[in-house]
């Protein structure tokens, strides 16, 4: 009994640990991004300075996706952690170009969470999971009449590209900005009405849709983990597999990183096709399923396999867990 309470004592005062943990996250040259962290994008406009509130987990995939398309999108795990153990705290993490010219996100300064500085001027906060954009009211002086101008912006597919469509007095303007960024799909739509009557104008915007990331596309199913790993992440990952020569070594490591990683399924049939024994790919299969983003397309791993005892095996584990 003894041991039970102490170890939900300890799951409570590690859910209290990361209830108030904040990453900061800005462009040293100023290039405006989007930030976007276990697949939910936080800020809906792009910026040169973000702050996210509200963090309770010890690690998060992290997106930066750039205004500019002609600059790649960064992927980075960010552990918030002091000294390899959970810390509540601020972290600051720095956008900048390294010595090859290459774009590249680093933690520049972590401070505790009491000692953490208010929010910069023109800086955009968001609380992690909260609702994306509240209502404003702007209220400015205007001429006697009645005008209305309503502009709707539409984002379908790629949730940066958009489609934009402005009708003032009748008169229609149409035009088309394309961004594009990750390999993702995703909607989002903003609409925004301003009327003036009597001498003011009164603008009234529509909380706006936070877009979710898809990775696999055309996959709507289940997931078992928030992110899979980014390519080149994955390939790091293949070499040091690769790099050893039995397969119970190159099971332990695979093993440390679908344990700390995300796979997609994918990924986990790659890796699969790295071991020369049976028994060696049905023991990470079954260990591999419980860190698989796709989880409904797990049945794409059974040609990794050559024999049909080992699939049926693994859909029963499957099916007990």
């Amino acid at each position: 009994m003894k041991k039970l309470l102490l170890f939900a004592v300890t799951l409570f005062a590690a859910s209290s640990l990361f209830a108030q943990s904040n990453v900061i996250v800005f462009a040293e040259q100023g290039e405006q991004f989007w930030l976007v962290m276990n697949g939910v994008k936080q800020n809906t406009d792009p910026q040169t300075n973000v702050k996210v509130t509200g963090l309770n987990q010890p690690t998060y995939k992290v997106k930066i996706i750039f205004k500019d398309n002609s600059i790649p999108d960064l992927d980075k795990t960010i552990y918030l952690m002091d000294g390899g153990n959970p810390a509540v705290g601020e972290w600051t993490y720095d956008i900048k170009k390294n010595n090859k010219n290459e774009y590249v996100m680093r933690g520049t300064s972590y401070v505790p969470i009491a000692q953490a500085a208010p929010p910069a001027p023109n800086q955009q906060v968001i609380v992690f999971g909260a609702p994306a954009t509240t209502a404003t009211v702007v209220t400015t002086t205007q001429p006697v009449g009645t005008v209305t101008q309503q502009t709707t912006t539409t984002t379908t597919g790629d949730p940066n590209a958009v489609n934009m469509n402005v009708n003032v007095g009748g008169m229609g303007v149409g035009m088309n900005v394309n961004v594009s960024g990750a390999n993702m799909t995703g909607t989002s739509t903003t609409t925004t009405t301003t009327t003036t009557t009597g001498g003011s104008m009164v603008t009234t915007t529509q909380p706006v849709q936070q877009s979710t990331v898809v990775y696999v596309p055309g996959y709507s199913g289940p997931t078992g983990c928030a992110m899979p790993m980014a390519p080149s992440d994955f390939e790091a990952a293949k070499n040091s597999i690769s790099a050893q020569s039995f397969d119970d070594t190159k099971l332990t490591i695979a093993k440390q990183i679908a344990g700390s990683n995300c796979l997609s399924a994918q990924q986990v049939k790659d890796i699969l096709q790295m071991f020369s024994f049976e028994d060696k790919k049905l023991d990470f299969a079954k260990f591999a399923y419980g860190h698989t983003y796709d989880k409904g397309n797990y049945f794409k791993i059974n040609d990794a396999f050559s024999f049909s005892s080992s699939v049926d095996e693994l859909n029963q584990y499957i099916a007990g867990h």
